[in-house]
């Protein structure tokens, strides 16, 4: 969607470079994925420094000589640690560097210290594999994902990861809730692509939203013709262009999955009332399309 957004030419013109740079992002989003997911360890391992430095100080206290471990010793952040096919992947992107960074780990750091979150965990010595994911989910959701200046250091890394940084986020979110004391270590390498199926959908849908720019913005100016063309949002436009597109040139996909996965993206990216503006559109043009013996869907429910 991002691509097409920025893209402002006809569909005459030669949107090759557009094409690679859209699969150039979708292929960077496993990058912010795997900064993300290797700032968990950057964290734990800046905790087990704090924990070392506090027990040789001079003046130590028997708190800080006998410290509570079980933070450093949070299984699923030993999990992570511990994944030698995931460090080997992080290793390989060569913009992912903590140390150079390292203010950013301070950060939330400090942040999960100061948090009552983490002095309820301490308050005993041992846990449970599912007390640790679930203290460790806990952290991600409210102090790691919401955190204003990750976002701002997010956002200067790279020109589309702010986008993909709420999917990148519930996918940790997912991950985590998901890992088990037996999980392999494939659990935290999640496939950007399903399949090759995945890859060109995303390609073919660029392409007919691209193509056929004239004829969309046809269909969408007969059933809005109540409306004041210059009032509609640009984004809006853009997500009925795609939408009507998935509905027409995509059989395997119910109607109901294309609606409802716009809806859910004008929520994120647009007004509060593009989503009845977008569903009353989109269903006009379903009925209309139906009548027309013009959808032709395959498979079991696909309506």
């Amino acid at each position: 969607m991002q691509v097409l957004y920025a893209f402002k030419g006809t569909e005459s013109d030669d949107f090759s470079k557009d094409q690679k740079f859209l699969i150039y992002s979708i292929d960077n989003m496993y990058n912010l994925y795997l900064l993300i997911i290797s700032l968990l360890i950057a964290v734990q391992e800046r905790a087990e420094s704090h924990l070392e430095k506090t027990s040789k100080k001079h003046l130590a206290t028997d708190e800080e000589k006998n410290p509570n471990r079980k933070f450093i010793s949070n299984e699923v952040l030993a999990m992570l640690k511990n994944n030698e096919q995931l460090k080997s992947r992080i290793n390989e992107i060569k913009t992912i560097n903590w140390d150079l960074d390292s203010e950013y780990v301070e950060i939330i750091f400090r942040a999960i210290l100061k948090s009552d979150l983490y002095k309820d965990y301490l308050k005993t010595k041992t846990s449970t594999f599912y007390e640790d994911r679930d203290f460790i989910v806990d952290v991600f959701k409210e102090i790691i994902a919401p955190n204003d200046k990750l976002y701002d250091y997010i956002e200067d890394k790279h020109l589309t990861w702010l986008d993909d940084l709420p999917t990148v986020n519930t996918s940790i979110l997912k991950l985590l809730r998901k890992v088990k004391p037996e999980s392999d270590a494939f659990h935290f390498m999640p496939k950007l692509y399903k399949n090759i199926e995945d890859k060109e959908f995303a390609i073919k849908l660029f392409k007919k939203t691209l193509l056929n720019q004239s004829i969309l913005s046809k269909e969408i100016a007969s059933k809005t013709t109540n409306w004041d063309a210059d009032r509609i949002a640009n984004i809006d436009y853009l997500l009925l262009k795609m939408g009507i597109c998935e509905i027409k040139d995509f059989p395997s996909i119910p109607t109901k999955v294309t609606i409802n996965e716009y809806l859910e993206i004008s929520k994120e990216y647009s007004t509060p009332k593009s989503k009845v503006f977008i569903n009353g559109i989109l269903d006009k043009l379903v009925k209309e399309y139906e009548n027309e013996g013009k959808l032709n869907k395959v498979g079991r429910g696909l309506m």
